[in-house]
């Protein structure tokens, strides 16, 4: 069996030595083979393949305990499936969610150029309908906010 090196893992799948140590260090992966002589961790077949998926979770922002269920319900295989597609689809959610809140964001933005942009022209007319818009963009914008201050 081939095995790499970290480095070459590392190169492989675009994460960092430490972050491949951490993942170890947490139970991601491993516990990782040592070369008998120098010590150095040696990556196998089914280390590269906890990897790659690890790669793809974090990569969709998946955090580590997500994670550390993804794992273990991958290992339980069709008995998981549910479980597994629910996490997924949770974490599809939370992704929707802030899609939604960087799309008010990117409105905002606009809508307050906009509004800016009508005052340097002199339009009143155009200021005033771009601000009436920022009512409806404001609201949805600071509610998260809002209610995060009140639980604090």
């Amino acid at each position: 069996m081939t095995t790499l090196t970290i480095q070459e893992v590392s190169r492989y799948c675009g994460l960092s030595e430490p972050t491949l140590r951490y993942y170890e260090e947490v139970g991601l992966i491993g516990p990782i083979a040592r070369d008998q002589r120098s010590g150095h961790r040696r990556y196998g077949t089914d280390d590269l393949n906890a990897i790659e998926v690890l790669t793809c979770l974090r990569a969709v922002g998946v955090g580590i305990e997500e994670m550390r269920a993804y794992l273990a319900n991958r290992k339980r295989g069709r008995a998981a499936a549910a479980e597994q597609r629910d996490l997924l689809l949770r974490h599809a959610e939370h992704i929707e969610a802030e899609m939604v809140a960087q799309q008010a964001r990117l409105s905002y933005l606009r809508v307050k150029a906009a509004v800016w942009d009508a005052r340097h022209r002199g339009d009143t007319e155009a200021e005033a309908e771009a601000s009436g818009r920022l009512t409806d963009i404001i609201t949805p914008l600071v509610a998260p906010l809002a209610k995060a201050a009140r639980a604090a």
